[in-house]
């Protein structure tokens, strides 16, 4: 098994507020390990945003999707470390993804070690 660690960034999320952005799904014959999740409020003002763990993995009973993050109140010009302390390990197929209050005002980077 070879484990390598990666960050996946994307500059001004999402596209349209209301609309959750794909900022990473896990390829297939992959267990990819979170280790962390900072959000950056590139906007003047305050803003709010969410993060989803969409999965669709076979040994769930169902096709869910669950927050990460709902909600969270980001001031402007600062950043949020998501996920504080903790790891998720999300499996092959999984998608994260991002929205928030107002159009391309976040910025996100994800720390991942992907194992295959």
């Amino acid at each position: 098994m070879a484990n390598t660690f990666k960050a996946k960034t994307n500059a001004a999320m999402p596209a349209s507020a209301g609309t959750p952005l794909t900022l990473y799904t896990v390829p297939s014959s992959t267990t990819t390990v979170v280790i962390g999740l900072i959000l950056c409020n590139v906007h003047s003002a305050a803003v709010t945003a969410d993060v989803q763990l969409v999965s669709d993995t076979s040994d769930t009973e169902t096709n869910e999707t669950v927050f990460l993050a709902k909600d969270v109140d980001i001031p402007a010009g600062t950043s949020l470390e998501v996920l504080t302390g903790g790891k998720v390990v999300v499996q092959a197929t999984d998608i994260i993804k991002i929205d928030c209050s107002v159009t391309a005002k976040i910025d996100a980077t994800l720390s991942i070690l992907e194992i295959t």
